[in-house]
Parts: structure tokens; sequence; C-alpha cells
């Protein structure tokens, strides 16, 4: 939906800024549209355990490198 701000006789162009901007907000269309840019798909149980597994031996490589001294 497009908002319409129309300017009055004596009205400041920052007062105008200010009220678009407040009914943008108030509408919720750049709530939505984050929100859909952020979307993923679900990931299933298996991939999930996958990854964790990956994390943990990256992790735990780290951990001994850090205990030898190396990067």
């Amino acid at each position: 939906m497009v908002q319409v701000t129309r300017k009055d006789e004596r009205e400041a162009n920052e007062n105008i800024i200010r009220r678009f901007n407040r009914k943008v907000l108030q509408s919720g269309v750049l709530a939505e549209a984050k929100a859909s840019m952020r979307f993923s798909k679900d990931i299933s149980k298996t991939e999930r355990r996958k990854k964790a597994i990956i994390r943990k031996e990256r992790k735990a490589e780290k951990l001994t490198k850090a205990r030898l001294g190396l990067r």
C-alpha cells in the first residue's frame, strides 16, 4: 500500500518527512519486508546434528592448537 502525504501550506519539509516516516512505521511495511529477507527454510534434525558435530570438532581442534602454542 502506498503512503500518501500531502503538504499543508505552512508546514516545514522536516515535518512532512517525519509524518511520512511515522505512517510507514505504523503500517508495518518495512518490518514485513525485513522479515521476508531473513526467512530461511527449516533445517532437518540430521543436518543440524551434522553441523553441530562439525562445530564441536573445529572447537576441539582450535583448543588443541591453542594449548600447543600454535595459531
